[in-house]
């Protein structure tokens, strides 16, 4: 089967699982063979870091490398939508995990020095044009994601791609104390949020959002006077003492099972990659809408063989 778009050539099915295909798709980037630094402190003190995560819930701040890469890895987004594939296949390259592992030092800070990258990682397209949205409001992971103390167990990390602005979708977060069904518990309904209460964060590439995974959350809807495509991406982290916090996701037994956790380093090969990507497809339908073709592609790929040429 093939994947058509009128500004490129038909891919298959096939295509996809040979790196050297990736390789083509956009050569300013890497399958294989970047070495990722070990990764630096942010410019704000990390007790100021830790203040807004305590009152907010949230922080954000920047990075010069991420500066540097994520504008190639929105250019790998673009060629991706262009090919009629989800942005998410951008993450076969190695540039996106090259711009996590600069972060570390700061995920290190808040979940201990053995934390764990989780198989939840996403590379959104959001295009005012047709009038596209960011994601629903949601809490990533909300009753197992806090220890008793109310310090996190897991974080998402959310890095732009290209200037995020509310006319073309930037995030939006509750801050926890001004989120009112912040701490309600299991299985009882949520109280009204007060309007107000939503803040609008401008980003743009160099800058990362990090959130504890209670926090309310969302990409906003896009205006016809936005100038361009918002393009992001984001994974989620837990510490490395405690159970996986993100339960087991199924699609079918005759299927290979995702991975609880994943590995700081080194990051996972190609093949990994390709498997990991099908999974984010399947696992994160609800979010937006999964058609049957697509479904049958990510079938394919967690069961077909893999060229790293």
């Amino acid at each position: 089967m093939t994947i058509t778009s009128s500004s490129v050539q038909a891919v298959t099915w096939s295509d996809l699982c040979d790196a050297s295909f990736w390789r083509s798709l956009a050569p300013q980037l890497c399958v294989g063979g970047m070495r990722s630094d070990a990764g630096t402190a942010p410019r704000q003190s990390y007790e100021r870091l830790g203040q807004r995560m305590s009152n907010d819930g949230y922080f954000d701040d920047c990075d010069e490398v991420i500066e540097q890469l994520a504008p190639r890895v929105g250019e790998a987004v673009k060629r991706c939508v262009a090919a009629g594939l989800p942005a998410v296949f951008a993450w076969v390259y190695d540039e996106p995990w090259a711009c996590y592992a600069r972060l570390r030092p700061v995920l290190a800070h808040f979940l201990g020095a053995e934390f764990k990258p989780l198989p939840a990682f996403w590379a959104w397209h959001v295009d005012p044009k047709k009038g596209e949205t960011g994601w629903k409001p949601h809490r990533d992971n909300r009753h197992s994601s806090l220890a008793a103390d109310g310090s996190p167990l897991s974080l998402t990390c959310w890095i732009p791609l290209s200037d995020a602005n509310p006319l073309n979708s930037c995030m939006y977060i509750v801050p926890k104390h001004m989120d009112p069904g912040y701490s309600t518990p299991l299985g009882m309904p949520e109280p009204p949020m007060p309007v107000f209460a939503a803040r609008a964060l401008p980003a743009k590439p160099g800058d990362y959002l990090v959130w504890n995974q209670c926090v309310m959350h969302w990409g906003g809807p896009t205006s016809e006077f936005a100038e361009h495509p918002r393009m992001s991406m984001a994974l989620e982290f837990q510490r490395g003492d405690v159970q996986p916090i993100m339960q087991p996701f199924r699609y079918g037994d005759h299927l290979p099972a995702m991975p609880p956790l994943l590995e700081q380093k080194p990051h996972p090969g190609f093949n990994a990659r390709l498997q990991l990507v099908a999974r984010q497809i399947l696992q994160y339908q609800h979010m937006y809408g999964l058609s049957h073709g697509l479904a049958d592609l990510a079938v394919y790929l967690l069961t077909a063989p893999t060229r790293n040429d």
